[in-house]
């Protein structure tokens, strides 16, 4: 059986910072087809909606969608802090190839 993505305490802490449950916002992943390696990852701020499954953690939610779930099963959404910025990341152990830009993968 898959099991549902799991959000870091970072990344909550980080939800935490920029206020995102205060405006009624959860950070929303999800799978799209394209990207430089078939499938890319959208994470954005957003409303939750009816048929998503959200993790909560800190006072604050991130969602996925129906269709986004199967593909980030066993997934670990993560902060952090680089270099060439701070960002929300996701190690996904169902991709069998990534590309550079971090946000593009193939299963």
């Amino acid at each position: 059986m898959n099991l549902p993505p799991k959000v870091t305490p970072r990344a909550f802490e980080r939800l935490a910072e920029i206020g995102a449950a205060d405006e009624g916002k959860a950070l929303r992943i999800a799978v799209e087809g394209g990207g430089c390696s078939g499938f890319q990852y959208d994470i954005a701020l957003d409303e939750p909606a009816e048929d998503d499954l959200v993790l909560e953690g800190s006072g604050q939610k991130v969602v996925v969608d129906s269709v986004s779930l199967p593909f980030l099963a066993d997934a670990v959404i993560d902060f952090t802090e680089e270099l060439i910025g701070a960002r929300f990341t996701i190690e996904n152990p169902n991709a069998t190839a990534a590309c550079g830009c971090g946000t593009s993968f193939s299963m």
